[in-house]
């Protein structure tokens, strides 16, 4: 073996099992070298927001004990990526850095900055391993790029299953001598005063195992996955998001777990399919957080003003008088995580009955969201717009209170809105309307007919 080491360098990819850029570290034979930087200052780079940072400290802390157990450590070092990488190649004489590749456009910036900072004799190698096939490998008969995601889905599932996930190595060989490493308590990941994690300690594992235990748990109940999903009283999803947005476990041990527990789970592989196309996306229009993809969307007058700031401090509150919504508002600030159909409304109302700019409702989702990804975010709030490349029609406004009662959220509403405890699902749905709101439970914010009449007109104008 030789001892001139190499750098692993992790991102979101903070995981053993199923880890090409660390499989390919260890078949050079030589010492590795994980290291993972805190890096806020790549050009174009968006910070990271206070949820999903309190789960980077908690997951960097678990692959960390669990690089220990395998005779290695986790250094962490703050600062730009490609300076930081530079500098650490020539206090090692690392003769190689792996990574799996990342599709953001901060990080595409990073690596063409890591690749061209890295003194002679080291080599920079990226791998593929954070999605089902590399964003950009599925293309057209004509060689070109998907846009629409049912045609990019039916195409990408002619090369599925994916590989089978490589096994999590029994050793790690470490250099003669690690490098300094900050303190992770020194990066104050964690909130101090006041401290807002509590339903996320009591909800989430980050890390590795969390994340196979996750898995564990969604196989058992994966065959009724279609049946469940969209029912926000009944824990049928698969609370894999974070997981895998950090990259603690791949798409590929997902898939095939999943495939192994039998039934009716096309609809759960094609949410993995959804992350693939959010990726490939975003490499298409590396603005797309903040960037309408249709441009007549640039001239839609969206609210402003003191009144529409109300609104929209309402909507963050979970204080709109309408009970599913204000539910999924208070969820996402408890646990850092919303459901899935709640989500939906929840970005709707916002858009359409409150008229405030769909860029408004992302960056709130990314700064509480633990499972806040620039792919999946922007793609999902586009598409509610309508705004985006593949999308939702903007006329189609989702009626909150309806959906509330089809999807059966009464007993989601009671546990997040404890004011409508004591109502009888015939009246939780929408209080108001049936004269039983409580006083400490705020009234509508906009009657949904009046909201609807509005956007409408809004949206009009852009058609005119």
């Amino acid at each position: 073996m030789t001892t001139t080491p190499v750098i692993l360098w992790l991102r979101r990819d903070l995981r053993l099992v199923d880890q090409p850029a660390l499989a390919a570290a260890l078949e050079s034979g030589a010492p590795v070298i994980p290291v993972f930087i805190l890096d806020d200052a790549t050009p174009k780079h968006r910070k990271m927001g206070g949820a999903s940072r309190w789960w980077l400290h908690h997951s960097l802390a678990s692959l960390d004990a669990d690089l220990r157990k395998l005779g290695s450590r986790l250094i962490l070092r703050l600062g730009k990526s490609d300076e930081v990488l530079a500098t650490l190649a020539e206090e090692t004489g690392a003769s190689a850095i792996h990574c799996i590749r990342h599709y953001e456009p901060w990080w595409r910036n990073a690596e063409r900055a890591v690749a061209n900072a890295l003194p002679e004799g080291c080599e920079f190698v990226c791998h593929d391993g954070n999605y089902l096939m590399p964003p950009g490998s599925v293309t057209t008969g004509s060689g070109g790029q998907y846009k629409i995601y049912t045609p990019f889905m039916r195409a990408l599932m002619q090369h599925m299953p994916p590989h089978e996930p490589l096994p999590a190595p029994t050793k790690i060989a470490a250099p003669d001598k690690w490098p300094p490493s900050d303190k992770l308590d020194d990066w104050k990941l964690l909130p101090t005063k006041p401290d807002w994690t509590g339903g996320m300690k009591k909800m989430w594992t980050p890390g590795e195992a969390g994340a196979h235990e996750r898995l564990e748990d969604f196989t058992d109940k994966a065959r009724s996955y279609d049946e469940t999903r969209n029912l926000p009283s009944v824990d049928g999803t698969s609370f894999l998001s974070p997981h895998l947005h950090f990259g603690e476990i791949s798409p590929a041990t997902c898939w095939h777990a999943t495939m192994k527990a039998g039934g009716s789970v096309d609809v759960f592989l094609k949410e993995l399919v959804w992350r693939d196309y959010a990726q490939n996306v975003i490499c298409q229009f590396p603005e797309y957080g903040g960037k309408n993809a249709r441009d007549a969307f640039d001239s839609l007058l969206w609210r402003s003003g003191r009144e529409a700031q109300a609104d929209l401090r309402a909507w963050k509150k979970g204080q709109t008088g309408y009970p599913v919504v204000d539910a999924g508002m208070r969820q996402l600030w408890a646990t850092g995580w919303m459901h899935n159909r709640v989500r939906m409304i929840a970005a709707s109302f916002l858009i359409k009955h409150l008229l405030i700019d769909w860029r408004e409702g992302e960056q709130w989702f990314w700064d509480t969201l633990v499972d806040a990804d620039y792919g999946s975010n922007s793609v999902n709030w586009q598409w509610v717009a309508g705004s985006g490349v593949d999308s939702n029609m903007f006329v189609r406004i989702m009626a909150p209170l309806s959906q509330s009662e089809k999807f059966d959220a009464a007993d989601y509403i009671r546990e997040w809105v404890p004011e409508l405890a004591e109502l009888a699902d015939a009246v939780i749905h929408d209080p108001e309307e049936h004269g039983v709101r409580p006083k400490d439970y705020p009234a509508k914010i906009i009657g949904h007919k009046d909201a609807r009449e509005r956007a409408l007109a809004t949206y009009a104008k852009i058609k005119g």
